[in-house]
């Protein structure tokens, strides 16, 4: 009984977050449907926009839709570019669709968004990376070893470069000067083990 009740309080719950995001889902893809027009140069340049902004006051919540517009019309301009990806020739060619811009808010949101194997969740993680990055200080994303942190770091790195970010990778026996380039970087790519071992180290444990 008691189970019946919790799914039932659960797809409510889950129901009230779709509708209250479909408003931003339809911000970002007419604002992302209008940065097609713009060079790509001046699609880059909002980064440092974005930044100037948090700077001056707005928070992260009012720049979101206009954030992941640019990295959604990032991913688009890339499509059928290629990158080196674990030593191996990758041809991008992914845009985000509507339920990865949900996961992406619901993710910045501090929520749980469960994926499917083949679902996106890679690409999702891009939406609230590239928009906790602007902030300054360091981003991270937690993955279960080091072959998926250097591929993702790698991969999703080819679009966070596009927007003028730098991303990091950190691995086993990485020498200490380089883990600390990689924490210097906007966002870091590396395993639960990796940072929880490096935040003792840090605090002399």
């Amino acid at each position: 009984m008691f189970d019946f009740l919790f799914k039932r309080f659960a797809g409510r719950h889950y129901k009230k977050f779709l509708e209250s995001v479909k408003p931003i889902v339809a911000k970002i893809n007419e604002l992302e449907q209008s940065y097609q027009s713009l060079s790509d140069d001046q699609l880059k340049a909002k980064t440092d926009e974005f930044r100037a902004r948090l700077k001056a006051g707005e928070t992260l919540d009012d720049i979101l839709p206009e954030a992941f517009a640019t990295v959604k019309n990032g991913a688009r301009r890339l499509v059928g570019t290629t990158a080196i990806v674990s030593d191996h020739e990758q041809t991008w060619d992914m845009v985000h669709f509507d339920v990865q811009l949900i996961g992406g808010i619901a993710l910045h949101r501090g929520r749980i968004a469960e994926m499917a194997t083949g679902e996106g969740k890679t690409l999702v993680a891009t939406l609230p990376l590239y928009l906790n990055a602007l902030t300054g200080s360091n981003s991270q994303l937690v993955t279960v070893n080091d072959y998926l942190a250097r591929r993702d770091s790698e991969w999703m790195g080819h679009l966070y470069k596009f927007l003028g970010l730098t991303v990091g990778c950190i691995q086993q026996q990485m020498p200490s000067a380089l883990r600390r380039e990689m924490y210097g970087r906007d966002i870091t790519y590396g395993t639960a083990s990796e940072f929880g071992f490096d935040y003792l180290r840090d605090n002399g444990m």
